[in-house]
Formats: C-alpha cells, sequence, structure tokens
C-alpha cells in the first residue's frame, strides 16, 4: 500500500452548522436514512455535540504514520474522521494524538474502530465517537493510507467536506446540498416537541395524536 494524500475540501458554511450544532441526531432520522453510522459508534465523553466539515483517513490496521502526519494539516471546524479498514482491534488514538489533534481546533474525531487513554481523552476535551476502547495500539510502520477519500464509517459513506453531525445517539454525515434541508426540517420539529408533550401529559394519547390508533381499530374493523 502506498500514501494517497488529496486536498483538503472545502469547509461547510458556517451559517449551516450554527444550525448544525442545534440539531439532534434523532431528529433528523425521523426523516432522513442515509450517512447513519453503526449505533456500536458512540460517544467517549458523555453530553458533547459537535458539528463539522468531514476530513477523512482511511488507516489500515496496526500503522498510524498517515495519521501523525495529517494531523499537521486539519483545521479549526474540522471533524476527523477515520475508517480503521475493519481494525477493531487497534486504537489509532489516545492521550497524546488526543492533545495533537485539540490543538488544531479540530471539533471531534470519529472512529470506526477503538480508542485508548480515555481519561487524557477527557483531560483535552476532545469529543471522541468510536466502537470503544482498547489497551493495544497502533505504530508508526509506514505502510500507508488515503486521506481526503470516501471512507466507511459503520455501514455509512462520508465524502470529504461532508457536514458531520455527533451527539448522544450517534453519527450523521450529510452531504453539503442536501444538509440544510434536513437541519432546518428537524429544528422545526425540536420547536414543537415541547407544545406535543404538554399535551401528552395533559391526557392526550400518543396513539390518537400520531394516527396509530386509527390504523389499528381500522384494521380490526
Amino acid at each position: 500500500m502506498t500514501y494517497q494524500i488529496n486536498d483538503m475540501p472545502p469547509q461547510v458554511a458556517d451559517g449551516v452548522l450554527e444550525k448544525a450544532r442545534r440539531v439532534e441526531t434523532a431528529t433528523i432520522g425521523h426523516r432522513r436514512f442515509l450517512g447513519f453510522a453503526d449505533p456500536m459508534i458512540q460517544a467517549i465523553l458523555p453530553g458533547r455535540r459537535v458539528a463539522g466539515t468531514a476530513v477523512t483517513l482511511a488507516l489500515p490496521g496496526q500503522d498510524s504514520t498517515l495519521l501523525h502526519h495529517v494531523i499537521g494539516m486539519l483545521r479549526p471546524g474540522d471533524v476527523l474522521v477515520i475508517d480503521r479498514l475493519g481494525d477493531m482491534k487497534h486504537a489509532c488514538l489516545g492521550g497524546g494524538v488526543a492533545c495533537a489533534i485539540k490543538a488544531r481546533g479540530v471539533v471531534g474525531v470519529v472512529i470506526d474502530g477503538t480508542c485508548t487513554d480515555v481519561p487524557e481523552i477527557e483531560q483535552y476535551d476532545l469529543p471522541v465517537w468510536c466502537r470503544g476502547p482498547s489497551p493495544i495500539t497502533t505504530r508508526i510502520y509506514d505502510i500507508g493510507g488515503a486521506f481526503n477519500v470516501d471512507v466507511s464509517i459503520g455501514g455509512a459513506v462520508v465524502h470529504p467536506g461532508d457536514v458531520v453531525v455527533c451527539d448522544g445517539s450517534g453519527v450523521l454525515a450529510m452531504p453539503p446540498a442536501e444538509a440544510e434541508a434536513d437541519i432546518d426540517w428537524a429544528l422545526g420539529k425540536q420547536a414543537a416537541e415541547p407544545a406535543a408533550h404538554k399535551l401528552f401529559m395533559e391526557g392526550t394519547l400518543l396513539g390518537d395524536k400520531s394516527g396509530a390508533s386509527a390504523k389499528v381499530k381500522a384494521r380490526l374493523g
């Protein structure tokens, strides 16, 4: 394997990211099907929510050479998205790497794989979503890898430059041309939810409001 390093993608517009930081992935999940990572990829640090521009990395097996190199190319507002190409054993991100990434202004990291040194990740306040911790780390083996290519993260395709939203429910990546419409719809739904929940507390039945009860009754005759 050799190295492939492509140009950095354009960063997502500030206005879109401002709205994306307020949206819940689970709300967009009522409307959208594509772009959601496997739910086993979860936040290492609780209570974090981030949105940023996807910068992608395909990183093989036990090798983290390319990761160490490209950290110097990362920008404030980026989300580093790492496809470990099926390796779930070797952690490519620990305390030192977390510190180096945080120093670049990166808002979060998504790994289809593992991390290590969770207390240090918390110390540097780097939001990380991954498949959990592992004590076994990668090395500088100079095997290869690819930077800013399309990657697979928990079954979701992530393109360089995608809008990435991560929160307590999981990880979502959306092409910029599609993201704003779905974000606006979700923010509208979120704004309407308190009033709907108040109705439930006052006695309105969920099945009546959603229309589910009418459908069941019609089938039962």
